[in-house]
Order: structure tokens, then C-alpha cells, then sequence
């Protein structure tokens, strides 16, 4: 992916022109944002958005590159947006996941990086279909055609540990940047690092009596997940969500959920429904939404905590456990399981 410039020369002297006035500006005003003290970050896509935004509180300025309902991995920066990025104190982002931003990073004179990669090394979870039954594994088709960068699986943010990881390096990036106000930064980032840790502790005893432990998603988003609570992923596409996958593919995810007792088959918020709903109804079976975080449309609304509720409580219905702690108050239960005839 390019980034797009749209300058055009009948534009340039007055484009050098303000420019140079809002350099002026930012240079007397002693901060990133003119009048504004507060840390200016630039955060790639929403979850680490969310994680800029809990842990630097009211002492930063959070802007996120991808907008609410945008698919990340198809995100191409506007020339304004690369401004941004150029002109951050701290830049919070996943290596790999998007190139457009990669490179704009790359070009970026900003001090305080923090790549959630280097907290949390990436695995492959694209080819596993020869792990041991029982293991938390993903059955992929292999295909990955925007994360070839990153040489493995960017969706490290759907297990609560491996998140946790990354806001510890979120926290301390911000504290170097910005020492004044490091004990809130600190403080912040235990409590959200707790919240995590009280939400992992929710999906080990949310699934660990499930009757099944297979589940079927149109998009493989959630390797790291299947992971860390002994599930078994079954993707009907690999980690790139606009991905066709095989005929021969389509037939082994019908055989392995058959096999497998599967009752519902996930698609998610940002990518079509098309894929999982064919095979929903070619087997008879429910769709229902796992949602990658990716993106959350309405913040007002919903954040990473409740939807990763929302997901532990489709999942456990899909598996066959009781829903546990009742969801309902978060507007994302609005996805819940549907049959498809």
C-alpha cells in the first residue's frame, strides 16, 4: 500500500506558507500542540489507541490514524495524517500490521516510539493443523497477504497477558517522555495492567468447563486467544479478513466442524458476514459475532473491556457453557447469536 499525497503544485507556495506559520506556532508555544502542554501521541488503530488514551489520561493528546468502522489493515494515511505522525512527541503502533503507517513512522522525528511487537513477539498461527488435539491452536489456510512484514500473527491484543505486556511499554515510553507527570503515568498503567489481569482470570474460569472447544471464525484473528484458553481456532479465512479462501478450504472447514459439534459460526463487525453466513447455512448452523477489536465503532458506547465480554459470552454460548455474568447493559450484546435458515 502507497501513501496517498493529494498536493497540488497551483498549492504549493500557499501550502509552504502556512506550513511555515504553523511551525512558527508550534515552536513558540513549547509543546506538540500549540497552546496545549499535553503529550501529543499519534496511535495507530484502536487498540492501541485504547491503551494511549487509559494510561496517559488528561496529560496527552490522543489522535488515532484509523476512524471508527475502517478496516486497519487497508488503512492508507492522508498527507495530513503523515503530518501528524512527522510531528508527534510519542507514536504508539504495531510494526507489520499496517505498511502505510510503518513507513510514516519510519520518516517520523519523534523521540518516544513504542511498537507493540517489540513488547510481544509475534507468533504463526496461519499453519497448525498438525498441533496435538486439545492444545490451543488455530487450523488456518495459510494465506496471508498484508502481514508478510511482520512474519506472523499481528493480533496479539485479543489475549489480556500479551496486551498487558504492551501497556507496560506504553507506560513507561510516556513517563520518559514526559518525567512531570511520570507517577500518573505509572499509576495508570497498574491499574489498567489490573483490569487486564482480572479479565484474563474472567475467560479461564468463563471456558474452562466447556463442552466443546472448537470454534469456527470467518477471519483468523484469534490465535492468540485460542492460545491462551486451550481452544482450537478454525478459520475459514487466514489472518487477512478479505482473503478468498479455496474450495478444498471451504470443504475442510465444513468437515472439521461437523467433526467437532460446531453449533455457530463467527464473523465480525468490520469485514463482510458474506463467507461465515454461506456456511452457516450450507450446515444448518447459528452465526454470531466474535469481534477482532480492530475497531469499535462508538467509543461513547463500547471500549476493549466490554466487548471482549461480549466475546467471552458468544463464545461460551457457541461452546456450551452458560453466559455466566450478565452482558446485556453493553450495547455490543446487540450481537448476538442469530440462526441462519
Amino acid at each position: 500500500m502507497m501513501i496517498r499525497r493529494h498536493a497540488r503544485s497551483a498549492l504549493a507556495l500557499t501550502a509552504t506558507a502556512l506550513a511555515a506559520a504553523l511551525t512558527l506556532t508550534a515552536c513558540g508555544s513549547g509543546g506538540g500542540q500549540g497552546a496545549d502542554d499535553r503529550l501529543n501521541v499519534v496511535a495507530s488503530f484502536y487498540p492501541m489507541e485504547f491503551l494511549a488514551t487509559k494510561i496517559g489520561g488528561e496529560h496527552v493528546k490522543v489522535t488515532g490514524l484509523t476512524a471508527a468502522g475502517v478496516e486497519p489493515h487497508d488503512l492508507e494515511l492522508t498527507a495530513k495524517q503523515v503530518g501528524r505522525v512527522q510531528k508527534a512527541d510519542a507514536i504508539v503502533y504495531l510494526k507489520g500490521l499496517q505498511p502505510t503507517v510503518d513507513k510514516a513512522v519510519a520518516g517520523s522525528g519523534a523521540k518516544f516510539k513504542v511498537d507493540a511487537t517489540a513488547a510481544v513477539p509475534l507468533e504463526d498461527h496461519h499453519l497448525a493443523e498438525d498441533h496435538a488435539e486439545g492444545e490451543g491452536h488455530t487450523e488456518g489456510d495459510g494465506h496471508d497477504h498484508h502481514h508478510d512484514e511482520a512474519a506472523g500473527d499481528p493480533h496479539i491484543w485479543l489475549d489480556p497477558t500479551r496486551y498487558a505486556a504492551v501497556a507496560r511499554s506504553v507506560g513507561t515510553e510516556f513517563a520518559k517522555a514526559d518525567p512531570a507527570h511520570a507517577d500518573d503515568y505509572r499509576k495508570n498503567t497498574e491499574e489498567l495492567v489490573g483490569r487486564l489481569t482480572a479479565l484474563d482470570q474472567e475467560f479461564k474460569d468463563g471456558l474452562k468447563d466447556a463442552k466443546n472447544r472448537t470454534f469456527v471464525t470467518s477471519h483468523a484473528a484469534f490465535g492468540y486467544l485460542a492460545e491462551a484458553y486451550g481452544l482450537t481456532q478454525v478459520s475459514i479465512n487466514g489472518v487477512d479478513p478479505e482473503s478468498e479462501p479455496t474450495p478444498a478450504r471451504l470443504a475442510d472447514v465444513q468437515k472439521a466442524a461437523k467433526e467437532n459439534g460446531v453449533t455457530t459460526i463467527f464473523f465480525e463487525t468490520l469485514a463482510s458476514p458474506r463467507l461465515a453466513e454461506t456456511v452457516a447455512k450450507d450446515l444448518g448452523l447459528r452465526t454470531a459475532v466474535l469481534d477482532p477489536l480492530e475497531g469499535v465503532k462508538d467509543q461513547a458506547k463500547d471500549d476493549y473491556l466490554t466487548v471482549m465480554r461480549q466475546n467471552l459470552a458468544n463464545l461460551q454460548a457457541a461452546l456450551g457453557v452458560s453466559a455466566g455474568p450478565d452482558t446485556s447493559a453493553s450495547p455490543a450484546a446487540a450481537a448476538a447469536t442469530t440462526p441462519t435458515s
